[in-house]
């Protein structure tokens, strides 16, 4: 949470809140919850002052979620956005988790933490609030007193802080390994130095290795790209035959290295918007990924057609297929299926990922079938361009030209008419 949010919240609950709070513990009563902000204490003759109406109110307005618990744990006050995350009902405090942070909060005074909050609650699955609780009174510790827990969704800030630490880790592993060959194989160049066939050998893999780590620091840049470091160049209408044809020719060399039939079936007037250079290495690596993992001498077939608004393009292979359990994963990045095949193939585990992303900032998808011994078909959808509206014909119906029209009516002035009239 921001430092002025929290200072702001700071002022409020130690503040006008605890005012309110020590009002309503003094007097043994507690607010409805579920009710509007009272205007009058409960049991109180005389009108709540200002400033503890104003809080109230403004805790209402607070976009963090607020819940005040008395000496007992029941709940005293809670904003709308902590009804709205489901955690409270009537004066009880729903989650144990919740209940903890709040009797560490009487011991040591303030307590940050996160906690899992169940999917049933709100029901749209388990959500992580990052929680700062407050004790409103300054009585000795391990007594009861006055508890603010202060709620904020972290759910999304924790799965990228995840997904950031994964892929440091996976950098640093793919990257660890061309390094770690190139010097070993620059070690033993040098003691081979009287071998020329032994350093012609070591500088060819040399070169792979090389080639390798060329590529994983590529991807690694477009995949940067792809994911918002740039914005997305302006789309402009690409015809669908000039994406697929650039890709099949980038791939056509590694195709026939492994004795690889690159068969296409296109339909014909396609057109997407979209960045060509993009979709073009997306539809390079779907092919690229079906050559890697096919067996020599078989046929790989690239189709396109219009279906529902979209144009999909379709890479299908007779390759070694995908597990059930993998596929879900395969777009992830450095996802592997056959990690003991990473070497053999020289793929960096990114490729499809691009793709992913490719297709996601042109509003599109990509999806998998695949079955095990039988192959697998990448499909991608791009949605279609709309259609260009019908040109205004340039003459009328009986045939005279539009320009023609025109300087006719530009020719009869407004006097001429009255004439003809008279």
């Amino acid at each position: 949470m921001h430092p002025l949010l929290w200072l702001a919240l700071g002022l409020v609950l130690g503040g006008a809140v605890g005012v309110l709070v020590a009002r309503l513990l003094t007097r043994g009563q507690r607010p409805d919850p579920t009710g509007p902000a009272p205007d009058y204490l409960p049991g109180s003759p005389t009108p709540v002052d200002d400033e503890t109406v104003l809080a109230r109110r403004l805790l209402d307005l607070m976009d963090p979620a607020v819940v005040l618990l008395d000496l007992y744990d029941s709940v005293l006050l809670a904003n709308p956005s902590a009804r709205a995350l489901g955690i409270v009902r009537g004066s009880r405090l729903l989650v144990p988790g919740l209940v903890s942070v709040a009797h560490e909060v009487r011991r040591s005074g303030s307590r940050r933490s996160d906690v899992q909050l169940p999917g049933d609650l709100v029901g749209t699955g388990p959500r992580m609030v990052g929680v700062h609780g407050v004790r409103l009174d300054s009585g000795p510790a391990l007594e009861r007193g006055p508890v603010a827990l202060v709620l904020q969704d972290v759910t999304e800030a924790r799965r990228v802080e995840a997904v950031r630490r994964d892929f440091v880790a996976n950098v640093g592993h793919e990257l660890k390994t061309p390094v770690g060959a190139l010097l070993l194989l620059a070690e033993a160049t040098q003691g081979a130095a009287d071998d020329p066939e032994t350093v012609q050998r070591f500088a060819a893999r040399m070169t792979h290795e090389a080639d390798r780590l060329s590529r994983l620091v590529r991807e690694l840049i477009d995949l940067s790209r792809l994911q918002g470091a740039e914005p997305l160049p302006e789309l402009t209408p690409i015809d669908v035959h000039d994406v697929v044809a650039e890709a099949v020719d980038r791939t056509r060399l590694a195709a026939a290295a492994k004795g690889i039939e690159l068969a296409v079936g296109e339909q014909t007037g396609l057109v997407v918007r979209g960045v060509e250079a993009q979709l073009a290495t997306a539809v390079t690596n779907m092919l690229a990924n079906a050559v890697a993992y096919s067996p020599d001498a078989t046929k790989i077939a690239v189709g396109t057609r219009a279906r529902s608004g979209f144009a999909e393009i379709a890479v299908t292979d007779s390759g070694i297929g995908i597990p059930r359990a993998d596929r879900a994963r395969v777009f992830e990045r450095f996802y592997r299926v056959d990690q003991s095949r990473a070497s053999a193939t020289g793929g960096t585990g990114l490729g499809l990922a691009i793709v992913k992303h490719v297709a996601t900032n042109h509003g599109g998808s990509v999806t998998v079938w695949s079955e095990e011994g039988l192959g697998s078909t990448f499909t991608l959808r791009i949605p279609l361009a709309p259609a260009e509206p019908d040109p205004i014909p340039t003459t009328d119906p009986a045939g005279i030209s539009r320009d023609r029209v025109d300087a006719l009516r530009a020719a009869v002035t407004p006097t001429d008419v009255q004439r003809g009239r008279s």
